[in-house]
C-alpha cells in the first residue's frame, strides 16, 4: 500500500506541475556508449523500471547480431529491466520530458553487462577503504556543418585558435547554446574553449563523485549532439575525424575524499613526496596500460590518435605537470589536487572507462606495483619508456584478454561480451580505408 501511495504521489505531482503530455525518457549506456532506452508516459515511469531486450548487448554499430556472452542470442533474446528511482528523475533538454538514468537487472539480479553497475562496484571497492572517488571529465569534439552538396565538412571558424573564445571561435553561438541548455539540465560546466585545431572544442564538466560525473558526461554528450543536430550541425566526439588535425580525447581527473571530505592528494605535490595512495594509483594505471587501451580507446579510429608525439596517452609514463605523459600529476594543491589520466577518448563509455580506471588504480595499491621514475624526457621526440598502447584495436583487445587480473576486477562477463562485439566490429571494418572507417562511426560518436 505504501509503495502504491508513493507512486500515486509522483503521478499527482506530475499532473499538477507539468503539462498533460509529460513523458519520461529512460536511458542507459551500452558497451558501445550508445544511449539505449525508450519514452514512456509519466504514469508508467512511476513504476521505476522498464523492460528492454537483452539483445542490445549482442549487436555492433552496423546492427550485426553476434552470439556474444550474456547477450541472449542463444537464449531467445529475453528481457532485462532498466531499474531507476522514479523520485530522482533529471531535467531534460526536450520539452515536457524528464530523464531516468537506470541500471540493468536480469532475473532480479544486477546484470553483469551494465557499465553503470560496474562503476558502482568499483566505487564501492574504494569506499570500503574509506575513500570516495571524485572525478572531473574533460571532453573534446569537432563540429561539422553541411556544404552545398550535402556533405559533412568542418564548421567554418577561420579565426579560431587554442584557448579561443567568442565569435571568431564560434560564429554561430553553438557553444553558448550548449552551455545554456546544460545548466538548465543540472549539468555543471567547468569551462569551454576552442582547442588546438579548428573547429575543435574542449568541454570540461564540474568535479563530482564518480557516478554523478559519469552520468553528467553521458548526458552532456548526448544533449550536445542532439541540440546541434537539430540546428543542422554534427558534433563529433570521434577520436581522430581528420587525419591532418589533432585528435580528441576524454581526460579523467581523479582524486579521493576521505570520510571528512578532505582530498587525500592535497599535500602530495606540495610536500614533494607522493602519498602511497597516489603512487599506487599511478602504478596500477601504468601496469595495466595496454589492456586499458581497449576499454578507453575502443574504435579502430582511436589508434590514429594514439601515436607518439600526440599528447594523447600513448606512452606508459607519468610526470609532474607534464602534458605529454599518460598520467599527469597536477601541481594544484588543496581540494584541487589530482591526477589526470589522458588515454581515453569519447568513443568509450564513461561508466565502463571509469570503472576500469578505478579498478586498475586500486590493483596498483593492493598489489604494491612498482612505480617507475617520473618522465624527464619531452615524450614528444623521446620518452623514458618503450611501453606504449597497442598500435591497433585488435592488438588492444588481445592485450585486454591477456590481462586476467584487470578482466576479473572490472567484470569478466562484461569484458568478454565487449571483446566479442568489438572483434565482430573489426571484421566489419576489415579492408576499409580510414575514411570508410570514419563514416562507419561518425553518426554514433
Amino acid at each position: 500500500m505504501g509503495e502504491d501511495m508513493n507512486r500515486m504521489s509522483l503521478i499527482e505531482r506530475a499532473s499538477k506541475d507539468l503539462l498533460p503530455d509529460q513523458r519520461c525518457r529512460i536511458l542507459f549506456a551500452d558497451q558501445l556508449n550508445l544511449a539505449r532506452g525508450k519514452y514512456v508516459p509519466m504514469s508508467y515511469a512511476a513504476k521505476g523500471r522498464a523492460r528492454i531486450c537483452v539483445g542490445t548487448f549482442a549487436v555492433t554499430y552496423n546492427k550485426t547480431m553476434v552470439p556474444a556472452p550474456s547477450g541472449g542470442v542463444l537464449e531467445g533474446l529475453p528481457d532485462m529491466d532498466v531499474v531507476y528511482d522514479p523520485d530522482n528523475l533529471r531535467s531534460s533538454w526536450e520539452a515536457n520530458t524528464r530523464i531516468a538514468l537506470g541500471e540493468l537487472h536480469y532475473k532480479g539480479e544486477p546484470f553483469p553487462l551494465c557499465g553503470r553497475g560496474a562503476l558502482r562496484r568499483a566505487v564501492d571497492a574504494w569506499r570500503a577503504r574509506g575513500l570516495e572517488p571524485m572525478v572531473g571529465i574533460e571532453l573534446e569534439a569537432y563540429v561539422f556543418q553541411k556544404n552545398a552538396a550535402g556533405n559533412w565538412v568542418p564548421y567554418d571558424t577561420p579565426g579560431a585558435f587554442v584557448y579561443g573564445t567568442g565569435p571568431f571561435s564560434d560564429p554561430d553561438g553553438l557553444i553558448d547554446e550548449i552551455w545554456k541548455v546544460a545548466e538548465s539540465c543540472g549539468i555543471l560546466i567547468e569551462s569551454i574553449n576552442a582547442e588546438y585545431d579548428a573547429p575543435q572544442f574542449e568541454l570540461t564538466l564540474r568535479y563530482a563523485d564518480a557516478i554523478r560525473a559519469a552520468d553528467d558526461a553521458f548526458l552532456f554528450r548526448l544533449m550536445a549532439r542532439e541540440i546541434l543536430y537539430r540546428r543542422g550541425y554534427l558534433l563529433s566526439f570521434l577520436p581522430k575525424p581528420f587525419a591532418e588535425k589533432s585528435g580528441s580525447g576524454m581526460h579523467f581527473n581523479l582524486s579521493f575524499n576521505d570520510r571528512e571530505g578532505r582530498n587525500v592528494f592535497a599535500g602530495d605535490v606540495e610536500s614533494g613526496t607522493l602519498s602511497q595512495t597516489m603512487k599506487g594509483c599511478i602504478a596500477g594505471l601504468l601496469h595495466h596500460h595496454e589492456a586499458l587501451a581497449a576499454i578507453m580507446a575502443p574504435t579502430t579510429n582511436s589508434y590514429a590518435r594514439l601515436r607518439p608525439a600526440s599528447l594523447s596517452g600513448y606512452w606508459a609514463n607519468w610526470g609532474i605537470d607534464h602534458r605529454a605523459v599518460t598520467v599527469r600529476v597536477s601541481t594544484e594543491t588543496g581540494q584541487a589536487a589530482r591526477i589526470e589520466h589522458r588515454l581515453a577518448d569519447c568513443a568509450a563509455s564513461p561508466y565502463f572507462g571509469l570503472a576500469a580506471m578505478l579498478q586498475a588504480a586500486l590493483l596498483g595499491l593492493e598489489h604494491d606495483y612498482a612505480l617507475p621514475e617520473a618522465e624527464t624526457s619531452d615524450s614528444m621526440v623521446r620518452a623514458g619508456t618503450d611501453r606504449h598502447t597497442p598500435n591497433t584495436l585488435g592488438d588492444a583487445l588481445d592485450a585486454l584478454e591477456a590481462d586476467p587480473t584487470l578482466r576479473s576486477a572490472v567484470g569478466a562477463e562484461l569484458v568478454d561480451n565487449f571483446l566479442c562485439i568489438k572483434r565482430e566490429e573489426l571484421r566489419e571494418l576489415e579492408g576499409k580505408s580510414g575514411d570508410e572507417q570514419i563514416a562507419y562511426y561518425l553518426h554514433y560518436i
